[in-house]
């Protein structure tokens, strides 16, 4: 089950000389916008090993047993063909215990540390349910330039608590359910840095929190858990409302079983399930793509097949007027009348049989034509997020018999409902406690950016707006000089769909919390034929195989300027 809310990493930035990757990647400096001047933390300090890496092993902290340490050569471990320089993987878990359930549970860990530190740590929030120690390169969306380790950061990763082994039922055990939410991050924290001392001869002089998906409500659960014991966190895709998306999904998934072929099914994680894509052919999803971008895609001044101003697109837009209505066959041009109610409903958000919300709205975008969207959509609302929804996040936990025929009221209540067994409710273990008060946060110089594909199928990109929007309230109107989210226009869950979907958000975000340099935009990329990092085969034909465009700070979009190539950011700006 590792793959519930698990993710491909996105591909990089341009291998460039180290100064021309700091202004390409890292956008523009934005500090005169800032409303009100905060601490300016200082820069981290480069250091090498100074303990050799199998003395490691001899590493003591309470609770841990470490299973091995040793060197690891320079291009031994490569990513997207880039080789990883010299550093020591050290092994081990924390808090071994017997469950509840009789099982042994742990968390366990990997870390890596350069030979060349930058003096900086990073924590890897990983994608889906855990219950596996990903490799600990930092990955956190944009590619092989991007993580963290690549960059001589010290980093960590965990199974936050659980194995793979137990992630199908680790729900049924209360304390499994705390460390997947967020103890495990909690623990290993404080733990890391006194291996980073034992490693380096001094503590990290700056921390980082990053990960997609998962990873991202690992993140936004930090800034409000663990404030100070870091100093920037990247969230992309977060779902920080995971609880109540899971449920969304199992709702989504009984909308289109109105409209989907009856009997028709298909095979995911080995069990069979209904077919719920015949509701939605690929032929019928481009189609309803091309409606929206015919509609829209001029809307930010150049008609490039790029969505860019996602609001205004929302108000343009019409799933009744613009899109033909069928008056025979479905041949691929045209929705059926139920079509249109299925998808009308989907985009204004579950809600219970009362019409209370389960969830946020999802914006249209033209990504609805992607692969990763139909995924979502149609499969793993039925293969994954019975298990989450059911299991995980509920006071009454019990495997869902059939899906499609569960009841959305109770699951709605279950994850905010507790029980003499569960004390903790699935929305309060695994959501920020106050995502709107970063006040900590704030005021210590600590920055937080926010990326999120606007064709997100699980996890909506509104809901990150209502997030940006809230947190702004709460810091009289304007939290932009500490916290700014980013809109990927095309892009799906983490990556994917006719996006420009390979940037570096990492390098901004160090500029950001150690220099001041406040990133208005960060330049992002096409992943066409011949890129390095992995071809996106959504990537439009039409499209230059590298075309660039500045992800814009919320609630800015890009607008071109009016002359030069469509292929280029430097013709578009953030306005």
């Amino acid at each position: 089950m590792r793959g519930f809310f698990s993710h491909r990493p996105l591909m990089a930035c341009s291998a460039v000389a180290a100064a021309a990757a700091l202004v390409a990647c890292g956008g523009g400096d934005d500090t005169a916008a800032t409303p009100t001047a905060l601490p300016q933390l200082s820069a981290a300090q480069a250091g090498t090993l100074s303990a050799a890496c199998a003395s490691l092993t001899g590493f003591t902290y309470a609770g841990v047993t470490i299973a091995s340490a040793a060197t690891v050569a320079a291009g031994t471990l490569t990513l997207a063909g880039t080789p990883v320089p010299e550093h020591c993987l050290v092994t081990g878990k924390l808090g071994s215990r017997t469950g509840s359930d009789g099982l042994t549970y742990a968390i366990g860990f990997e870390m890596r540390l350069p030979q060349a530190w930058s003096g900086r740590f990073f924590y890897q929030g990983n994608g889906g349910l855990d219950g596996s120690v990903v490799t600990a390169t930092g990955a956190t969306g944009g590619g092989p330039n991007t993580h963290a380790l690549l960059q001589g950061f010290a980093v960590i990763s965990s199974d936050a608590g659980h194995t793979g082994a137990q992630t199908a039922a680790f729900g049924f055990e209360p304390q499994a359910r705390l460390d997947y939410g967020y103890q495990a991050a909690a623990k290993l924290t404080p733990m890391a840095k006194a291996l980073v001392k034992a490693a380096y001869g001094r503590t990290p002089d700056r921390s980082y929190f990053g990960g997609c998906s998962n990873g991202g409500r690992h993140t936004l659960v930090a800034t409000s858990r663990l404030a100070e014991e870091y100093d920037g966190f990247l969230a992309g895709a977060p779902g920080y409302n995971l609880p109540k998306a899971a449920v969304s999904q199992i709702w989504g998934a009984q909308q289109y079983a109105r409209a989907y072929t009856v009997g028709a099914t298909t095979v995911a994680n080995g069990s069979t399930i209904a077919d719920l894509s015949t509701a939605f052919t690929p032929a019928e999803r481009t189609m309803i793509a091309g409606r929206i971008l015919a509609k829209c895609d001029a809307l930010d001044s150049a008609a490039d097949g790029i969505v860019s101003d996602t609001a205004a697109c929302q108000k343009a837009f019409s799933l009744a007027d613009d899109v033909p209505t069928c008056s025979g066959a479905r041949d691929g041009t045209c929705l059926t009348a139920l079509q249109k109610d299925v998808l009308t409903n989907i985009h204004a958000g579950a809600r219970t049989s009362t019409g209370s919300a389960v969830y946020n709205t999802f914006p249209f975008d033209a990504g609805i034509s992607g692969t990763g969207w139909a995924t979502w959509e149609f499969v793993n609302s039925l293969a994954l997020d019975p298990l989450a929804a059911g299991v995980v996040f509920n006071a009454t936990p019990a495997f869902l018999a059939n899906p499609l025929t569960a009841s959305i009221d109770a699951l709605a209540a279950g994850i905010t409902a507790t029980s003499a067994t569960y004390a903790v409710s699935g929305m309060d273990f695994m959501t920020p406690p106050n995502p709107s008060n970063l006040s900590v946060l704030k005021n210590r110089g600590a920055k937080v950016m926010v990326y999120h594909g606007v064709s997100d199928a699980v996890f909506s990109y509104d809901d990150s707006v209502t997030w940006i929007k809230n947190l702004a309230s709460a810091n009289d109107g304007d939290a932009s000089n500490f916290a700014r989210l980013y809109g990927v226009p095309g892009m799906n869950h983490c990556s994917g769909g006719p996006a420009t979907d390979q940037f570096d958000m990492l390098t901004p975000l160090v500029q950001w919390v150690e220099q001041g340099k406040a990133p208005d935009a960060v330049i992002a990329t096409a992943r066409g034929t011949g890129n390095a990092g992995g071809v996106n085969a959504e990537v439009p034909a039409g499209w230059a195989a590298t075309r660039t465009r500045p992800l814009c700070a919320y609630p800015k979009v890009a607008k071109y300027k009016g002359s030069g190539s469509l292929e280029l950011a430097a013709n578009f700006s953030c306005q």
